[in-house]
């Protein structure tokens, strides 16, 4: 540490001494100055902050004396590491303490949302950081284009083509860190009075966001056959935000019927869209890949939203909507003072590994693996099907458990964590809270290497009293 941002009041009654020294250490117990950390010599601090070198002395002796900061000679100050200071305010030192505490216990989590981390084509990936991280890459430095870069753009449309039958061009599409960054802008492109419904289980971030922004939002019941399009109707929605290739967390797909039925409703009136919401779309293991409804978009009032947390990593935060022509003309004209929130060389790296052709060898390679874990998992659970069955186990990262053995869903999740496993109950993802009967659990199997997951499993398993 060099520097310490900080504002001197040199007309206080206060002396600049102790407004340093509380400075100091307030910045020590809120933890934006670690723990080990080494302060600024009393000279460069002295003519950083122009003061004298005594002023800065006897702030210091004073963090010393309170056992703040220590000094070693010939090194310089530093931050003391003593267990007992007070770090923070008690009540929230206590949650933290939990939550550590909760981490470290967990042997098994058991996520919807986790992804395999171990075969993530780190050396490629590094092979196209070094080409991108390059002087002659020095304009990668500056702002670039407000919708993300045109390469990527230009790959993301290709792939968008040939896996999910989306017809767009680069200009169409907007590139954003994580799809709640793009959602934020959506609504402020909409008009404010706007009527928002989500499904119900769903993606409770989307419901959050869409709360805090909005006056209404409503919830939309989901079952074996999607979205529930005439509850659609009946609410007098404008926009809905849905996953029909595979509803999260059901699992369920939007029939056919069920999708003509709802871009005829959405074509009914002007204002009226749906968010289509393709998170997981590549990663089925039976039959053909579910197309998606921008696919069959005649009207364009389908908003298409994309991610790649699932197929290489969430750390990425590269997010990507395709808007209809006419909502893109709006975004150009009164959003045009957004800069995309995504890194510049990432979005390149992110380019080359698709033009290359390892994106889709990535795509490949997982879902093998996916479909190893996804077997893995069925064949420990299959000798207990009269106290367990299993749904959406076609797709995705996760399936359904529905258990049978006499205990509630509270019961089920005290057990498994008792074993130092995390499940996750279908409820924790209702809006209108309703506990399922018999309960049931998701249990994402994407985070667990293959040859953990055989005794993950088999421990659950007999945590919940199932022989």
């Amino acid at each position: 540490m060099e520097k310490l941002s900080f504002n001197l009041d040199r007309f206080s009654e206060v002396p600049l001494y102790e407004q340093l020294y509380q400075y100091i250490k307030q910045e020590i117990i809120e933890g934006r100055i670690e723990y080990g950390c080494k302060l600024p010599s009393k000279r460069k601090l002295s003519e950083f902050l122009k003061i004298s070198q005594n002023t800065i002395e006897t702030a210091y002796e004073q963090l010393i004396a309170e056992g703040y900061v220590e000094s070693i000679p010939r090194k310089g100050f530093y931050v003391l590491a003593h267990e007992n200071l007070e770090y923070i305010k008690k009540e929230d030192s206590i949650v933290i303490q939990e939550e550590k505490k909760e981490k470290r216990r967990i042997q098994y989590d058991f996520h919807p949302n986790w992804i395999d981390t171990e075969h993530f084509p780190f050396n490629k990936w590094r092979k196209y950081a070094k080409n991108i991280i390059d002087k002659q890459n020095h304009s990668l430095l500056l702002l670039g284009d407000q919708q993300g870069e045109y390469e990527l753009r230009k790959e993301i449309a290709n792939y968008l083509y040939q896996a999910r039958g989306v017809r767009c061009t680069p200009n169409e599409i907007i590139l954003g860190a994580g799809i709640e960054i793009l959602l934020q802008q959506l609504i402020f492109l909409l008009d404010k009075k706007t009527i928002y419904g989500v499904e119900d289980p769903g993606y409770h971030v989307i419901w959050k966001i869409l709360k805090n922004f909005t006056y209404r939002v409503d919830s939309i019941p989901v079952d074996e056959d999607g979205v529930r399009v005439d509850e659609i109707e009946n609410l007098n929605l404008d926009v809905v935000y849905i996953t029909p290739s595979r509803q999260f967390p059901s699992g369920s797909v939007l029939s056919v019927n069920r999708r003509i039925k709802l871009l005829n409703w959405a074509s009914a009136k002007e204002n009226r869209y749906i968010m289509e919401d393709d998170y997981d779309s590549e990663f089925r293991y039976s039959g053909k890949l579910i197309p998606s409804l921008k696919s069959i978009d005649q009207g364009e009032k389908v908003i298409y939203l994309g991610n790649f947390s699932k197929y290489l990593i969430p750390s990425i935060r590269i997010s990507y909507m395709v808007l209809p022509k006419h909502l893109m003309k709006k975004y150009k004209k009164e959003l045009s003072f957004y800069s995309c929130s995504v890194s510049r060389i990432d979005q390149h790296i992110l380019a080359q590994f698709m033009k290359e052709g390892d994106f889709e060898r990535h795509l490949n390679k997982m879902r093998k693996i996916y479909r190893r874990k996804l077997e893995i998992l069925l064949q420990v659970l299959k000798p207990y099907q009269e106290k367990i069955s299993i749904m959406g186990e076609n797709a995705g990262f996760y399936i359904i458990v529905s258990v049978k053995n006499g205990m509630n869903e509270q019961e089920l999740v005290e057990k498994a964590f008792r074993a130092k496993i995390k499940v996750y109950p279908l409820s924790d993802y209702s809006i209108q809270k309703r506990e399922e009967n018999p309960p049931k659990i998701i249990l994402g199997f994407g985070g667990i290497s293959e040859k953990e997951l055989p005794k993950a499993i088999s421990l659950l398993l007999k945590k919940w009293e199932i022989h």
